[in-house]
């Protein structure tokens, strides 16, 4: 990890270990696999002093995943997605971008994800209506399917908000009614609190009648060795998971925190 660019900064030192990662996903039942391409932006690499190796890390970062699913003979199709945020550096919201910086950053690495070779790109921590929009927007422009997940918390009053914030504060239902988003997309819940992910699926299934997927977070990383502590173990996440599915979306999955040893288990007892 890297303090600027957070995991974008072991894509070329640490390769091998990445695909390892994704292997070790893999064989634990997953049947998608996001690209380590989150953090991987224009304004994300040149805040972190590597702005002339765009194209080299977006593209390294495809090749692990895609090369992970070549290597293990899992017997499932597997699908590689490219992500794309509004990651800002340092995890500083006054660091973002304006917004005709962030939607060129947004359209060069749509390109980029799309000529790698990926399946379909996943919008992540997607939280206000303005960047998800132009987010979507770059997405539309290269053809590939689409998923647009949100990133949500429950404050004080019981309110389901994006967080964190980038700026101005909304609500979800808010940002599901005012922001388009395409009828053959997937939304989804992603990096939010497991506990508070079946909220924030009620909102957005009252809202949008599409397909759904939730991958939340657990627990918290502890700097500077970026250890997650206090994570829920893979049977109470699979309590969770099978709320979820009640509802009925349709794919179900871990953020930060959630190890192969959660996947493994809802291969295990979901399939």
């Amino acid at each position: 990890m890297h303090d600027v660019a957070w995991s974008a900064g072991g894509i070329l030192d640490y390769i091998d270990v990445l695909r390892q990662v994704h292997e070790d996903y893999i064989r634990a039942g997953a049947e998608i696999i996001i690209a380590n391409t989150f953090a991987t932006s224009r304004y994300m690499l040149e805040a972190a002093g590597m702005g002339d190796k765009v194209g080299l890390v977006n593209v390294a970062a495809v090749n692990a995943a895609l090369a992970a699913r070549d290597s293990v003979s899992s017997g499932r199709d597997i699908w590689v997605a490219g992500s794309i945020s509004p990651m800002a550096p340092y995890d500083d919201s006054d660091q973002t971008p304006d917004m005709a910086t962030m939607t060129a950053s947004f359209r060069e690495q749509a390109r980029i994800l799309a000529d790698s070779g990926v399946d379909f790109i996943a919008l992540e921590m997607m939280r206000d209506i303005d960047h998800t929009r132009a987010a979507i927007e770059s997405v539309q422009a290269v053809g590939l399917p689409l998923w647009v997940g949100y990133s949500c918390g429950i404050d004080g009053s019981g309110t389901v908000k994006m967080v964190p914030r980038l700026g101005g504060e909304y609500r979800l239902e808010d940002v599901v009614k005012q922001v388009r988003v395409p009828d053959d997309a997937v939304i989804a819940i992603m990096h939010t609190q497991v506990e508070d992910t079946s909220a924030a699926l009620d909102i957005l299934m009252a809202e949008w009648h599409g397909r759904v997927a939730a991958y939340p977070h657990s627990g918290h990383f502890q700097m500077p060795h970026w250890q997650f502590q206090a994570v829920m173990t893979p049977d109470e996440f699979l309590a969770h998971a099978r709320r979820w599915l009640g509802k009925g979306i349709r794919a179900v999955g871990g953020c930060c925190g959630i190890g192969p040893e959660h996947i493994r288990v809802l291969a295990s007892e979901l399939a």
